[in-house]
C-alpha cells in the first residue's frame, strides 16, 4: 500500500527542536531542489497497486536514502546513524521535523534497492537529464530572442513571426547532425576474494559438511556419515599454503577435492530423500537450499574443466554466494581479469547514461548502433561525431556511421593520404578526439575513486545493479551542481568579461 504524502516541503517548513532554521546554501538543500520528486513519485506509486497492508515509505525517503549512501559511501547501519544525527539529511529524505529516532531499519534499505532496479533508475536519470536539457534550450531561446530584439534588421517583428514568414512555403527538413557522443565500457568489480578452482571446491566441501551436520541432527541417526573432513582439509592446506605449487600438484589436489565434494553431495541428497520418505519438511534453510543448487552446478563445471584440461566454461561460477558474478577479461596492467558486471556508458555534455549492463562478458562495439538510435530519439538528430575506442571501429559500425553522416573517431581505413596538409589535419583531428575522449575515462575514475564503483559490496544481483546505476545517477547530480555553481560565479563574479577582483 502506498499513500501519497502532502506536497513537497521547503526548508522553511522543517521544524527544528531549537531556534533557528536550515541554511539554503547547504549542499543537501541545493541537491533536493534539483530532483523532481513529484515526477518520480508517480512511477513509484505504481509499485503498490493494493489499498491494503502497511503503508510504504515515501519515495523521497527511499530514493533520498540511497542517494546519500551512494554519495557518502556509508554502510547501511552507518547511514541510519548519520541520518539520525544530521537535520539536513532528515530534510533531504522528506521528514517534517527533526527526530531522534531512526526513520526506518537497515533491512528496509535492501527493500529500497530492490524497488529501484536498474531500469527504474534509468528512467529517473532520464527525467533529470530531460529537465536539464529543457533548461538549456530555454536559456538558448532567451538569449536568441534578446539578440534579435536588439538587432534592427528584424524590423521590430517577433522572431517567431520572421521565421514563420521565411519558412512558410518551405517543406520541413531533417535536422543536421549536431553534438558529440562519447562511448566506452568498464568493469565494476564485486566484493569477492580472488577465486581459484581449489579454493572454490574446498569451500563447497565445507558447506556440504555443515548441511550433513544439520540433517544428521534432524534424522536422529546414531552414526554420522563419514566425510573425511580433517583429511580433506589437510590435503587442501598442503597445496594452498605453498608459494608456487606445481601444476601437477594443483591438478592432483583438485581431483581429490572433486571426489570429496561428490561424496558429500551424494550423502546430502540421500539424507534429504530419507527425510522426505519420513514425511518431514526440508530441514535445510533457504540459504542452504540455494547453496546446494549452486554447489551442484559448480561440481559439474569443475568436472568438465578437469577432464578437458581447461579453465574456461560457459557461465562459470566463481563464488558460491554470488553465482551471478562472472570473470571479465579486460587486459589491464593491474588486473588482467576482473570479477563483476560490465557496464557500457555514453557521455554527453558531462552527463552519463548506462547503455548496457551485463554480468556476462560482451563486446562493447555492439552497443554503438543502439546508443546512436537512442540519441536520435532524444534530440531528433544524430551526433556529428562519436568518440570511442578502437574496438568500436568495426566494419559494420563504420558503414553505419558513414550512412548516417557521423564521424567515428580514429584513423580511417586504407592508405594514408598523399597530400601532406590533409595528413597533418587528420593527425590533429585524431589527437583532438583522443583528448576529448579522456572525459569518459575521467568519469570512470570519478566513480571508482570517490563513489565506490571499483568495489560493489551488495550481494544480490538486483541490489548490485541498483548500486551501480545509483552511482551514475549521483555523478550526474554532482555534475549538475557544478554547472549551477559555474553559472553563479559567471553571473556575479564577472562583469563585461573583466573580473571584479584584480591582482596587483
Amino acid at each position: 500500500m502506498y499513500r501519497k504524502p502532502s506536497p513537497q516541503m521547503t526548508i522553511d517548513d522543517f521544524i527544528l527542536p531549537f531556534t533557528g532554521s536550515l541554511s539554503a546554501d547547504n549542499r543537501w538543500v541545493r541537491l533536493s531542489k534539483l530532483i523532481p520528486w513529484d515526477s518520480i513519485e508517480k512511477e513509484y506509486a505504481f509499485l503498490f497497486p493494493s489499498d491494503r497492508g502497511n503503508v510504504a515509505k515515501p519515495v523521497r525517503m527511499a530514493l533520498g536514502s540511497l542517494i546519500i549512501q551512494a554519495r557518502c559511501g556509508y554502510t547501511d547501519r552507518e547511514l541510519l546513524e548519520q541520518i539520525t544525527e544530521n537535520p539536513y539529511l532528515q530534510y533531504f529524505i522528506g521528514l517534517r521535523e527533526y527526530q531522534l529516532t531512526r526513520p526506518f531499519t537497515p533491512v528496509a534499505l535492501v527493500k529500497f534497492r530492490k524497488r529501484f532496479n536498474q531500469k527504474r533508475l534509468a528512467r529517473i536519470n532520464e527525467i533529470l537529464l530531460t529537465a536539464e536539457a529543457a533548461e538549456q534550450e530555454a536559456r538558448k531561446k532567451e538569449a536568441t530572442d534578446k539578440s534579435n530584439d536588439d538587432d534592427p534588421n528584424t524590423g521590430g517583428k517577433p522572431v517567431g513571426l520572421v521565421e514563420a514568414i521565411s519558412t512558410e512555403a518551405s517543406e520541413p527538413k531533417a535536422k543536421p547532425n549536431q553534438g558529440t557522443l562519447v562511448l566506452d565500457a568498464t568493469c565494476t568489480p564485486a566484493d569477492v576474494h580472488y577465486p581459484t578452482d581449489l579454493g572454490l571446491l574446498n569451500e563447497a566441501r565445507e558447506k556440504l559438511d555443515e548441511m550433513i551436520d544439520v540433517l544428521h541432527a534432524v534424522t536422529g541417526n546414531m552414526k554420522r556419515p563419514r566425510t573425511y573432513r580433517k583429511k580433506a582439509r589437510w590435503e587442501y592446506l598442503l597445496v594452498s599454503k605453498q608459494r608456487n605449487p606445481r601444476k601437477e600438484q594443483i591438478r592432483r589436489a583438485i581431483r581429490k577435492q572433486l571426489q570429496y565434494v561428490g561424496r558429500n553431495l551424494n550423502i546430502v541428497e540421500r539424507m534429504l530423500t530419507e527425510t522426505k520418505r519420513n514425511c518431514r519438511d526440508n530441514p535445510l534453510s533457504v540459504r542452504h537450499q540455494k547453496l546446494l543448487v549452486t554447489i551442484g552446478k559448480v561440481l559439474e563445471q569443475q568436472r568438465s574443466m578437469y577432464k578437458a584440461r581447461t579453465h574456461r566454461t560457459e557461465d562459470r561460477i566463481i563464488n558460491l554466494y554470488q553465482p551471478h558474478v562472472r570473470p571479465i577479461v579486460r587486459g589491464k596492467a593491474g588486473a588482467a581479469v576482473e570479477f563483476g558486471a560490465k557496464v557500457a556508458i555514453s557521455l554527453e555534455n558531462g552527463y552519463s547514461r548506462i547503455e548496457k549492463l551485463s554480468w556476462d562478458a560482451f563486446n562493447e562495439s555492439g552497443t554503438l548502433t543502439e546508443s546512436l538510435e537512442k540519441f536520435c530519439q532524444r534530440h531528433g538528430h544524430y551526433p556529428e561525431a562519436v568518440l570511442a575506442d578502437r574496438i568500436y571501429r568495426t566494419r559494420d559500425n563504420l558503414a553505419y556511421c558513414r550512412e548516417k553522416g557521423i564521424r567515428l573517431s580514429g584513423p580511417r581505413l586504407g592508405r594514408p593520404p598523399v597530400d601532406a596538409d590533409v595528413k597533418k589535419m587528420e593527425k590533429q583531428q585524431e589527437r583532438l578526439d583522443a583528448r576529448n575522449r579522456n572525459a569518459v575515462e575521467g568519469k570512470f575514475g570519478e566513480g571508482k575513486r570517490k563513489y565506490g564503483l571499483d568495489r560493489i559490496f551488495a550481494r544480490l544481483k538486483e541490489t548490485s545493479e541498483c548500486v551501480i546505476a545509483m552511482q551514475f545517477l549521483v555523478m550526474n547530480l554532482e555534475h549538475r551542481l557544478r554547472v549551477l555553481l559555474a553559472r553563479f560565479l559567471k553571473m556575479f563574479c564577472w562583469f563585461e568579461d573583466e573580473p571584479i577582483f584584480h591582482c596587483s
